[in-house]
């Protein structure tokens, strides 16, 4: 897993890969979901260094990792009859000596090599590895990302609404109902192939951000779906929101960097980190156990 290697080298603390599985369906039946959670327990954006003004949230950079955990619990609480796994890269962007340097290459798990053309965008290089795994390994019929990922995401939809990418109108009408059951306002945003063209690099297959200062929060799930099927980056399948891939697994993307903390107290969302969107992710695994994705 060279991305979450070359996110963590700059840390003193070593990182983990957590794994969850919760078989409700029993063990002789496939994976229906896979969760994937972002969980960079600490990120100063290393050389490309974070504004110390806005550095104290990021001990909440983990919380998408914390969601999938926490609705992992809850699914064996509850005992729903679907089979779950759930994964979570851990780890510290810091710097040191040995901190990874803007313009170093790497090779991630998908055997897709990557330009670091900003340090502070980690989270998907730690995420593109998790995902591979998953899809690898278990080949779940379903697959859902959730991440603290971009600011971009903060500017588009605020705190309130999680942006979700997704290839799949299927999966997409499932999670906007589980959206509603849950009062979880979830938003799509656009996947199209166009994003792709943006993430070109030189020296290597990708580079981790985009080429021009647009579009961010896109640009980011262009990347990560770069390892969702395990195929080189340039030879991935594109296609724009209103296609669905034939190949398993469904996949989207929950961008929760706005819904990660809440700055005051409104209903039952108590001031600070609030755990969004756990309660989708519940419901959602919920809907899929009473019928499977289609």
């Amino acid at each position: 897993m060279g991305g979450l290697l070359t996110v963590s080298q700059g840390s003193n603390e070593p990182l983990r890969f957590l794994e969850i599985e919760y078989r409700g369906s029993g063990t002789d039946t496939p994976i229906d979901l896979g969760l994937v959670g972002k969980g960079v327990t600490f990120d100063t954006g290393g050389y490309s260094l974070k504004p110390g003004r806005y550095m104290d949230a990021m001990k909440g950079d983990m919380g998408g990792g914390a969601v999938v955990v926490a609705a992992m619990r809850a699914l064996a609480q509850l005992r729903v009859p679907i089979n779950v796994v759930a994964a979570v890269p851990l780890c510290e962007n810091m710097i040191n000596g040995k901190a990874v340097k803007v313009s170093d290459v790497y090779t991630s798990r998908a055997g897709i090599t990557v330009e670091v053309m900003n340090t502070d965008a980690e989270g998907r290089l730690i995420l593109a590895d998790a995902l591979h795994y998953v899809t690898d390994v278990h080949k779940p019929a379903a697959l859902v990302d959730v991440a603290t990922l971009t600011g971009a995401m903060v500017v588009a939809l605020g705190e309130h609404y999680t942006g979700v990418f997704t290839h799949s109108p299927h999966l997409w009408q499932r999670i906007e109902r589980a959206a509603h059951m849950a009062d979880e306002p979830a938003w799509r945003m656009p996947l199209h192939d166009c994003w792709d063209a943006m993430l070109k690099s030189p020296v290597a297959d990708l580079s981790n951000i985009g080429n021009r200062a647009e579009a961010g929060a896109c640009t980011a799930a262009a990347f990560l779906r770069q390892f969702v099927h395990g195929k080189r980056a340039g030879k991935a399948i594109l296609c724009d929101q209103n296609n669905d891939e034939e190949s398993s697994p469904k996949w989207a993307h929950l961008d929760i960097a706005g819904p990660m903390e809440a700055a005051s107290t409104s209903g039952y969302h108590t001031k600070g980190m609030s755990g969004r969107p756990t309660r989708l992710l519940i419901a959602l695994a919920q809907d899929l156990a009473h019928k499977k994705l289609i």
